[in-house]
């Protein structure tokens, strides 16, 4: 996610970090290439002159800007909702670690069951930290689970690698644990049912964002759009030279650098749990979800928050 001032005046010409343009600079390029060859030629391709009205270019270029937006406002729909539901996480985690650390108490004041109940309030709060980030490497694809390690008991440890869904066989034994606490007499009934249902809560989180990510913006509809957008760029010189003449390639790359950056900007927040420079920042709210959760148990995390890297938070 890019984290940097809005910049004014002169200097929004000058941005380039953080901006669509380094996506499309090279068919940007071409495009513009394009067109001075074509105002250069003066819309000649050998023997044959080629003649193009702007008719058919406002004809298509109004709806072509309509369908654009429409699949911007798609994909930024599915980038909200992603926010959203990796907000609610971060709520569920802290609410879970405060209910925990509340409610799971022995009901005697022997050493010995004191330490277990404490025990168990510590490996709840642990497997939440390590769901938050086991749904973050399943989201981006990464199968490299050794960064979970830290989270889990050694006895866990090898049935979690086992595991197709490493989130989900966390939440298994987060179920199990309060189970177990319940049976011991740790947490009253009715408590252990607020924890479950915080537990339920972080679940349809996870399944939502599972559901984001199997389902992306149909395929035909997205390749239309590209193809049209394309179309419409590399013609335009055609319709535009007879009329305005050398100032063709600059109403030419303006035209084309909107809808270039409109459409990429929609491929990269369509899938928003991935590494592109515009989606969500799961790194930084995994990070926060630690540090939160162990403070509340009285340790010390081992990193600080992340920071932007070149105005960029991953």
């Amino acid at each position: 996610m890019i984290v940097r001032d809005r910049p004014s005046g002169i200097r929004l010409f000058f941005v380039v970090r953080g901006s669509i343009l380094q996506r499309i600079r090279l068919t940007l390029l071409v495009n513009t290439l394009s067109a001075i060859a074509v105002t250069v030629l003066h819309g000649n391709f050998f023997t044959l002159k080629i003649t193009l009205s702007t008719i058919p270019f406002t004809l298509i270029g109004l709806p072509l800007a309509i369908f654009l937006g429409f699949r911007n406002s798609a994909a930024y729909d599915r980038y909200w909702e992603g926010r959203k539901l990796w907000g609610e996480l971060v709520l569920r985690s802290r609410s879970l670690s405060r209910q925990c650390q509340s409610f799971i108490q022995p009901p005697s004041s022997l050493p010995a069951q004191a330490l277990d109940a404490a025990a168990a309030q510590r490996r709840m709060v642990h497997r939440a930290i390590g769901f938050a980030h086991a749904l973050r490497l399943q989201l981006r694809g990464r199968g490299d689970c050794g960064e979970l390690q830290r989270w889990v008991g050694e006895a866990e440890w090898p049935r979690l690698q086992a595991a197709s869904s490493k989130h989900d066989a966390l939440m298994l034994d987060m179920g199990r644990e309060l189970g177990h606490c319940q049976r011991q007499g740790w947490i009253e009934p009715c408590l252990a049912a607020s924890i479950d249902t915080t537990l339920s809560a972080m679940t349809a989180a996870a399944a939502s964002c599972e559901r984001i990510k199997g389902t992306p913006i149909p395929f035909s509809y997205t390749l239309l759009l590209h193809r049209t957008a394309y179309l419409y760029c590399f013609l335009l010189p055609f319709g535009l030279v007879d009329t305005i003449g050398f100032m063709t390639p600059f109403v030419v790359v303006i035209v084309a650098y909107t809808f270039f950056g409109l459409d990429a900007l929609g491929d990269e927040i369509e899938e928003p749990f991935g590494l592109e420079p515009n989606d969500l920042p799961l790194d930084t709210m995994c990070r926060t979800i630690e540090i939160n959760l162990l403070e509340s148990l009285g340790e010390t995390p081992q990193h600080g928050p992340l920071a932007p890297v070149n105005y960029c938070l991953t």
